[in-house]
């Protein structure tokens, strides 16, 4: 094969995704079955806590403030060998993540806190109609070789 005219992808791309019900238990599943992926990919043992850590904060709001009845979320997972991304998407487009932080009294609002924290990036997809998708991004590469 003539490295040149090859068509392969250089680095494999790991996806997974699917689509869970808006509770509680759908959210836990959502932690369990990332957490499961990420280890048959060979991940880092730091890099799957931060992950898992991540997906439960995403789908938990997915499950309490994305929740309409009747309808799921998706979450999925995208690794290539510089980040892992992870997205969890909802049908509620016109409920947008609060950037600030929750008043000193409020019994919820500390998730995207720490989203923010375990996080290299994230942010808010909007569509298509009604939905969002909130992603958050961890870097893969060693300090080092950034």
């Amino acid at each position: 094969m003539n490295p040149k005219n090859s068509t392969q992808p250089l680095a494999p791309v790991r996806q997974f995704s699917v689509l869970l019900s808006s509770t509680p238990r759908g959210a836990h599943l959502a932690r369990f079955l990332a957490t499961e992926w990420l280890r048959t990919w060979g991940l880092p043992p730091g890099v799957i806590d931060t992950a898992e850590h991540l997906v439960a904060e995403l789908a938990a709001n997915a499950a309490t403030h994305g929740r309409l009845p009747g309808r799921d979320f998706r979450l999925a997972l995208h690794a290539t060998t510089d980040v892992l991304r992870i997205e969890v998407t909802d049908t509620r487009g016109d409920d947008l993540p609060r950037r600030r932080p929750p008043s000193p009294d409020a019994t919820s609002g500390r998730g995207l806190i720490l989203v923010e924290a375990f996080a290299d990036r994230w942010g808010v997809a909007l569509g298509p109609v009604p939905r969002k998708t909130v992603w958050a991004e961890v870097d893969l590469l060693p300090v080092k070789a950034r």
